[in-house]
């Protein structure tokens, strides 16, 4: 009776530890979905999708997104806040869809090209020195040809794309992202189980919607 008594306290003990452990789970998750949302309101992607995958057209959509992404870069130096660098690109996507064109012709192809700022849906992204949680975000999207092939994405607004490891933070908070959000794009430490509390969460969210 006594041994029955003390399996019966390990059981709730264990209960107890792992509803405890996933109230953690599920408050971090909603914690940083919030977070995360708020995050994608103040960054603008960049996404290159290449006419098929052969392996010439994927080296042309690598060579055009390093024209596209400098020219980018350029017209948004001066941007301080996602509403700015939207602004600055809206006006500047016939000149980027252009240099895209040149890029192209430059390299013996006729592929038409299209260039456009549109919110598109991003599944959790891992780069060398930060990582982007799955959400909606506002692109700039370059469409090479068929745009059949594998994409190539990246962080326009702020820099991150060609900053380097050390200077993401600080490129992350001069274009207005708080520490938290830059603390969820660069600290490593927990972010799995972070990603997975939010992907979690967006689930409900889309069946709820």
């Amino acid at each position: 009776m006594l041994m029955q008594e003390r399996a019966a306290r390990r059981l709730r003990l264990f209960e107890i530890a792992l509803m405890t452990g996933l109230a953690v789970f599920l408050a971090s998750g909603a914690l940083a979905l919030q977070t995360g949302d708020q995050l994608a309101d103040r960054v603008v992607r960049l996404h290159v999708l290449a006419n098929s995958d052969s392996e010439e057209d994927q080296a042309l959509k690598l060579l055009v997104r390093d024209a596209v992404l400098a020219q980018a870069e350029a017209i948004l130096r001066q941007s301080s806040s996602r509403a700015e660098a939207e602004e600055r690109l809206a006006g500047q996507l016939p000149a980027l869809e252009q240099t895209a064109r040149e890029t192209i012709a430059a390299n013996g192809y006729d592929y038409d090209v299209s260039a456009q700022l549109t919110d598109m849906a991003f599944p959790t992204r891992e780069y060398e020195s930060f990582t982007l949680p799955a959400g909606n975000y506002l692109a700039l999207r370059v469409v090479i040809g068929q745009g059949a092939g594998r994409n190539w994405w990246c962080v326009v607004f702020p820099p991150l794309c060609t900053a380097a490891s050390g200077d993401v933070p600080a490129a992350a908070l001069a274009a207005g992202l708080t520490e938290d959000q830059v603390g969820l794009i660069t600290e490593s430490e927990g972010y799995v189980l972070k990603s997975k509390a939010v992907e979690f969460w967006q689930s409900l969210r889309e069946r709820w919607d």
